[in-house]
């Protein structure tokens, strides 16, 4: 991306690449041509910008005059985060997330026992993660519902069957059929710099059925035929193997702290429903997520936490650590 991006340019895009609506889109992709340096060497993405905002202005007219929704199924975001299940045929995409969430998906040696995309919560401490457990991909089929909703989460699981010898045939087909799209998987989220249109989605690779006979051979032929640039997390789902590595890793890669919140009335902090925010997010932007009074009635606040001296006075831009805990006061 062209260098000397303001903090609202990428918060905007961060905001973009996750977008359910059309309305979602253009604001953000206005705030992004706002807040774009003016030169030379973002004249290609000014340009691109423009058209995309062109493009979403017809399809935003053309949705209110039909009435209908042009963005296929919606899932609301919810819990600290989005992880999204990818995978071919009985890779075990459900089973893995019945083991890491209280959702009972059905279970079944068969393909396509997910029909339709599924959301569950992961617990993990005290917060919870959205996983959303999808129908197969193969070489001729891939729900188109799946485009939207990759390119919204904040991370991709892409399950591969260590249990079949079709298991590094289906993994090639889910990478060949991403590629074909503009929503891709990738070692991290970012856009693509010459059309904002292509989203790229970070992505584990999560070989599953490790305790199946014969699975160590094909995992170390996956690496030789299928190599990626993905973090690699190997696990069973059926025995539980490695779960909890997977279960702190989908978490920190969210890059989220949890705030906690005092009333000043009260001696002690709900220590029972944090907040999470994105890391390095300011204390104005946590009590926007609580009420829009927050902000515009905001003094100050006081702060427990381990960069400062218990019941600090802050003011809104102070920085957010993990576990700070927080008392807004407002007039």
């Amino acid at each position: 991306m062209p260098a000397n991006l303001t903090p609202s340019y990428l918060k905007a895009e961060e905001e973009y690449r996750r977008a359910q609506t059309l309305e979602e889109e253009l604001r953000c992709l206005q705030v992004m041509l706002q807040e774009i340096p003016k030169h030379k060497g973002t004249d290609h993405l000014q340009a691109d910008l423009k058209a995309k905002i062109s493009k979403v202005k017809k399809e935003l007219a053309v949705e209110k005059s039909s009435g209908k929704k042009g963005r296929g199924l919606r899932i609301p975001r919810q819990g600290a985060g989005t992880a999204i299940v990818l995978g071919g045929p009985n890779a075990g995409k459900s089973q893995l997330v019945a083991k890491l969430t209280n959702a009972t998906p059905e279970v079944a040696p068969y393909p396509f026992t997910t029909k339709v995309p599924a959301p569950a919560m992961m617990p993990y401490e005290d917060v919870f993660v959205q996983l959303i457990d999808t129908p197969p991909i193969t070489d001729s089929y891939m729900d188109p519902n799946l485009h939207g909703l990759t390119r919204a989460a904040d991370l991709a699981l892409l399950v591969v069957d260590l249990g079949s010898d079709d298991g590094i045939d289906d993994l090639q087909a889910v990478l060949e059929r991403s590629r074909a799209t503009k929503t891709r998987l990738a070692a991290t989220s970012y856009l693509d710099e010459n059309d904002v249109g292509v989203s790229y989605t970070r992505t584990f690779l999560v070989p599953n059925k490790i305790d199946a006979p014969g699975a160590a051979d094909r995992l170390e032929m996956l690496h030789e035929l299928c190599p990626t640039d993905f973090p690699e997390y190997v696990v069973s789902a059926q025995e539980g193997t490695n779960l909890e590595t997977l279960r702190a890793a989908i978490y920190q890669a969210l890059d989220v702290i949890r705030v906690y919140t005092k009333l000043p009335s009260a001696k002690e902090p709900d220590m029972d429903r944090p907040f999470t925010v994105r890391r390095n997010s300011t204390l104005m932007e946590m009590a926007e997520l609580i009420h829009k009074d927050f902000v515009e009635k905001f003094k100050f606040a006081r702060v427990w936490g381990s960069t400062v001296h218990p019941g600090t006075p802050v003011k809104g831009d102070y920085v957010l650590q993990d576990k700070d805990i927080v008392e807004l006061h407002v007039a």
